[in-house]
């Protein structure tokens, strides 16, 4: 089949399209489909287009706009390309943990680096000079406890201030402690009691759930909440667990949590 011919802009006119519908990211396959040319064609129209800081590879295959507003910053914020990137991916994701508590409000200082949570198989860290993102796997989670949270470029899935809590507590030895606590001292401020109640009756780590109510009425001194965990996890706690895990199973024993507090803690604020 002969080429198409197109004119020597055709790829500066698509991304002016793209951007004209809204959308700041784009696949190869998507080119590949659009554009009848040759791979390498396409290639080094793309590597010109890299070259003139008008599009950034963020992982093979995926690319996005870059428009003059963010030509300092290298790249277009996180929340205006993950949604299109997890499609393209064929993933479900949400953000999650220290990055969806900046978005609910909580955490002093915005995380540059950013935090996601999805399904097997693994996605490689992407870290560079401009950019960072964690991927953690989680087998399961309800789709109620996400929000979509409106974006430049659409929506994302972010974690709800209460499954957001929860999961602090699941990749504790990833965060630490002194940062969840920093965290959750704002967040429970947003965080509401039927909605606790809710996710944490249904959330597949029975050691967060005891880990949060523990931090919640013993260390931030809210009652509420606290007794809102203890009454899902009662009849579930078997040996005393360390507060921190991963960290040697010596300190003071809470013998109602059956918590052995093997870290100090800190707050950051």
């Amino acid at each position: 089949m002969p080429e198409a011919v197109f004119s020597y802009n055709y790829l500066d006119e698509y991304l002016d399209e793209l951007r004209s519908k809204g959308r700041y990211a784009f696949t190869l396959e998507e080119l590949k489909e659009r554009f009848n040319v040759s791979d390498k064609a396409l290639n080094q129209n793309m590597y010109r287009l890299k070259l003139k800081k008008k599009i950034v590879q963020v992982r093979k295959g995926f690319y996005t706009l870059l428009p003059a507003e963010y030509s300092r910053q290298g790249i277009i914020p996180v929340n205006m390309f993950i949604d299109d990137m997890m499609k393209a991916l064929g993933k479900k994701y949400y953000v999650g943990l220290i990055s969806a508590a900046a978005i609910h409000g909580a955490g002093h200082q915005q995380p540059m680096e950013t935090f996601i949570i999805t399904e097997k198989p693994a996605l490689r860290n992407i870290r560079n000079k401009k950019l960072k993102l964690n991927f953690f796997i989680k087998n399961e989670w309800n789709q109620e406890d996400i929000n979509e949270i409106k974006t430049e470029a659409g929506y994302m899935n972010v974690s709800s201030p209460e499954l957001t809590a929860l999961d602090l507590l699941y990749y504790a030895e990833s965060i630490g402690m002194n940062r969840i606590m920093t965290i959750l001292e704002e967040l429970i401020e947003i965080i509401k009691p039927s909605n606790l109640k809710k996710i944490a009756k249904g959330y597949p780590q029975t050691a967060a759930i005891q880990r949060l109510g523990y931090l919640l009425e013993v260390e931030l001194e809210n009652k509420k909440l606290g007794e809102i965990m203890y009454k899902i996890i009662a009849d579930k706690m078997g040996v005393n667990i360390p507060l921190m895990p991963g960290k040697e199973k010596k300190g003071e024993i809470n013998s109602k949590w059956k918590i052995i507090r093997n870290v100090e803690i800190e707050s950051d604020l």
